[in-house]
């Protein structure tokens, strides 16, 4: 042994000494997924990882309808309802349950929409839904989901983060933080929305006490698609990369020195920032797609709206993004509902089926988790009169539908009753839910934790089991 070796070294001076080599590693696996590959997740946050079983989806598309539509005008039929219209609501069934707004014992209110069974498989849907409809085949509706939440901001959260408050991370930042990103060059979980976010706001999309390199990032479709992604004026890609560059040499420091992981998130941020000021416009320009195509969503280069981000969604899962989240608002039904439900129903329905028919013509659906649901549904009473009869919420079952990603087609999960007012067979809870979505990503849900404020969290809570019959 040297005896001249001097053993008075600190803790701090030997990872600035010898931590040379971890902070050369730690930037090549940010900038570069295929090299150390073995880094620890805290040193390349969005690096790709494996996961726990084989994978039946790769990418989710998660449709949000904000405000909540009527499952008994779109996806649910219930003729005993549609003959008790008019009538007063049984004295039971008001005083079951507290509503949002009912307060007197209301009417009954049956659908004013004709349904009927479409595909080999026989699945019932309105006739406000003809596109959706004709895929009845591919898609798998639960018609027994059930919240905990009555009012739409906690609903909304309850339904994304699996918690009715705020503070809690969302389940496309949980995907991202258990599976990581296929893509270098765009976020791992994208957000694109039409209308006014309103409820919960975008702690819908957030990554709550997650590093915040997992939240959602939202495109616009006026101005920027992402904020302060350009150059200010007078500064060249050449000085924005020498920007960048020194940016992060200082940065890498400090996580040597430090190792908190917002110091690698920051890294990342910077680095994939510089990257989507290509990207993002090339991926937002739609002018390259097909007229076939652009038919079929009922899209034209340059317009925004709900259609076109459908058309970005399938843009999106093409290029490997991990995670994408469309929240649509206007389904807040209170009154007017045959009117007003018809209405955004024909702006929704053609775009929905023509992503499906575009991921499956493509070969994609079956990698592609298609989800369309909301926070809860409506209630088989009349909110108001009947000549402007609108629904109230109804957290105790309501319906969501999905398709693609390793699920079973052509199939619905779970019954209500003649009233479509409480659930009869085989309930599916919020956390059945996510559950389910984090099997078909081949995660298991019980493992997938984070610690935080001494507490292993997980987004299904102590709760929730996969839905086996949605599982093709």
């Amino acid at each position: 042994m040297d005896s001249n070796l001097n053993l008075e070294l600190t803790r701090r001076e030997l990872f600035r000494t010898g931590g040379m080599g971890l902070g050369a590693s730690a930037l090549m696996s940010l900038l570069g997924r295929d090299a150390f590959a073995a880094e620890p997740a805290f040193l390349n946050p969005l690096r790709a990882r494996r996961s726990d079983y084989p994978a039946r989806a790769k990418s989710v598309i998660y449709i949000h309808m904000i405000g909540a539509p009527s499952q008994l005008d779109l996806y649910v039929d219930k003729p005993r309802l549609r003959e008790m219209t008019g009538e007063l609501c049984p004295e039971d069934l008001f005083n079951s349950q507290q509503f949002a707004f009912i307060r007197s014992r209301p009417k009954m209110y049956g659908s004013p929409f004709t349904f009927r069974q479409y595909g080999e498989s026989g699945q019932t849907f309105s006739e406000l839904l003809p596109e959706i409809s004709s895929l009845a085949d591919d898609i798998a509706v639960i018609e027994s989901m059930h919240g905990e939440q009555i009012n739409h901001s906690p609903a909304q959260l309850f339904m994304q983060t699996g918690f009715g408050r705020f503070g809690r991370p969302c389940m496309g930042s949980w995907v991202s933080y258990g599976l990581g990103s296929e893509n270098d060059n765009l976020p791992s979980f994208v957000v694109m929305v039409t209308g006014n976010v309103g409820g919960a706001g975008n702690s819908m999309w957030g990554s709550g006490f997650l590093p915040s390199i997992y939240q959602g990032v939202e495109f616009r479709a006026v101005g920027d698609p992402v904020l302060f992604l350009s150059n200010p004026k007078g500064i060249k890609a050449g000085d924005r990369r020498r920007i960048v560059n020194t940016i992060n040499q200082l940065n890498r420091e400090q996580l040597v020195d430090v190792g908190d992981p917002e110091i690698a998130t920051r890294i990342g941020q910077y680095e994939m920032a510089f990257k989507m000021q290509t990207s993002v416009p090339d991926l937002m320009d739609t002018s390259g797609e097909t007229e076939a195509t652009h038919a079929m969503y009922g899209t034209s280069p340059g317009k925004a709206g709900f259609a076109n981000n459908c058309l970005l969604a399938r843009r999106l899962v093409e290029r490997g993004v991990r995670f994408v989240q469309l929240f649509d608002q206007g389904w807040d039904h209170h009154s007017g509902i045959a009117k007003s439900i018809r209405n955004k129903a024909k702006t929704s329905d053609k775009p929905i089926a023509a992503l499906l028919k575009d991921l499956k013509q493509r070969g994609l659906l079956d990698e592609t988790l298609v989800i369309c649901g909301s926070e809860f549904g409506r209630t088989p009473m009349v909110q108001g009169d009947l000549k402007n009869a609108g629904r109230d919420h109804h957290k105790d079952c309501f319906s969501i539908w999905m398709a693609g990603g390793g699920i079973r087609g052509g199939v619905r999960v779970g019954e209500s009753d003649d009233l479509g007012f409480s659930i009869t067979k085989d309930p599916v809870s919020v956390h059945d839910f996510h559950a389910t979505v984090l099997h078909l990503l081949g995660m298991d849900h019980t493992a997938l934790t984070y610690k935080y404020q001494g507490r292993q969290f997980r987004l299904t809570d102590i709760a929730g089991n996969p839905v086996q019959p949605l599982l093709a």
